[in-house]
């Protein structure tokens, strides 16, 4: 098939806000990577929370503001990584062209950045959501720095930590806009990130095959850890996509929405997707950020509208939400 003979289309420096006009500090700041916190939106729309009252309306505020809130954290999290691995990333082809690295930006303002991230973080918090968001909020930083500065190096806790980080947007998500996050969509986070951190890890690891190299630079993978993370990568995919499945034939599913058949249908576009992936890891065609894999490649646009397009239909009409 010709989707599996192209490559989907990356920028060879692997960001996607380096070029002409793009300053510094903004590609510094990454805001692309704030589309993973679009996961703090999904309880609120797994919940079938409508506009219709302003007390609704006041949930949808909360989520919006909570997603400001892991933007500017996130950003300070990536200055601060990208402080501390200045020496490995000048190793790295493309992670050299950063600004720290590459001497496009002092490093002496990353002190003062990193505590105007946190700070402005930790402001919106306090003054528009609930005391237990800034907990979830600090957790977040926590997590994230133990990640940049230990977990990174460890074996396989790595991957677990971020898979856990991405399940924990979905959590902080629930509390801001104060709506319930199921066991269903925690245990779908935790294998569907899985897969994509192994992904990760893999295309990292081809890279490293390519220099001639036999591990990653700060990380504890090697070559020929490749054929187990081949194993285990798509079947944490796969695993999410049976959470997704027994999801759909429970009793939850009947009471949300008016057409649950079509969820069904949800199932292979995400198959789909996630072995296309690893079809494109295999063949050293992706990126080494899944997220970026997914934001320059038009298939994985397609797929996201028609499952998205499948599960309003489902719910439509909408039955009463909480």
């Amino acid at each position: 098939m010709r989707v599996f003979r192209t490559a989907p289309r990356v920028l060879p420096t692997g960001d996607l806000t380096r070029g002409k006009g793009v300053h510094p500090v903004v590609q510094l700041l990454r805001p692309h990577q704030w589309v993973k916190n679009l996961l703090l939106l999904l309880p609120l729309l797994l919940a079938h929370v409508n506009l219709a009252t302003p007390q609704h309306r006041e949930k949808w505020l909360h989520a919006l503001v909570a997603f400001v809130t892991f933007c500017l954290c996130a950003s300070a999290v990536y200055v601060l990584n990208d402080r501390m691995d200045i020496e490995a990333d000048r190793q790295h082809p493309r992670k050299s062209l950063r600004p720290f690295p590459s001497g496009r930006l002092p490093v002496s303002i990353a002190p003062a950045l990193i505590a105007a991230l946190f700070g402005g973080s930790f402001l919106l918090s306090f003054l528009f959501l609930p005391w237990k968001f800034a907990g979830m909020l600090a957790l977040y930083v926590l997590l994230t720095t133990a990640y940049s500065l230990y977990f990174k190096r460890k074996l396989l806790v790595d991957v677990v930590v971020l898979a856990a980080l991405y399940t924990h947007r979905v959590l902080a998500g629930g509390i801001a806009a104060d709506v319930p996050v199921t066991q269903w969509l925690l245990a779908f986070c935790m294998f569907f990130f899985l897969s994509l951190a192994f992904a990760k890890r893999y295309t990292e690891l081809v890279a490293v095959q390519e220099m001639a190299q036999d591990a990653i630079c700060g990380r504890g993978y090697r070559v020929e850890d490749m054929s187990v993370i081949e194993s285990v990568g798509p079947t944490s995919g796969y695993m999410a996509v049976l959470v997704l499945a027994l999801y759909i034939n429970s009793e939850n599913v009947f009471q949300l929405y008016a057409r649950p058949f079509l969820l069904w249908l949800v199932c292979p576009i995400l198959l789909y997707w996630l072995t296309r992936v690893w079809f494109f890891a295999k063949r050293r065609a992706l990126h080494d950020d899944p997220i970026v894999f997914a934001l320059t490649d038009r298939v994985s646009f397609i797929a996201v509208a028609l499952a998205s397009l499948l599960v309003f239909l489902a719910a439509w009409p909408p039955h009463k939400g909480i």
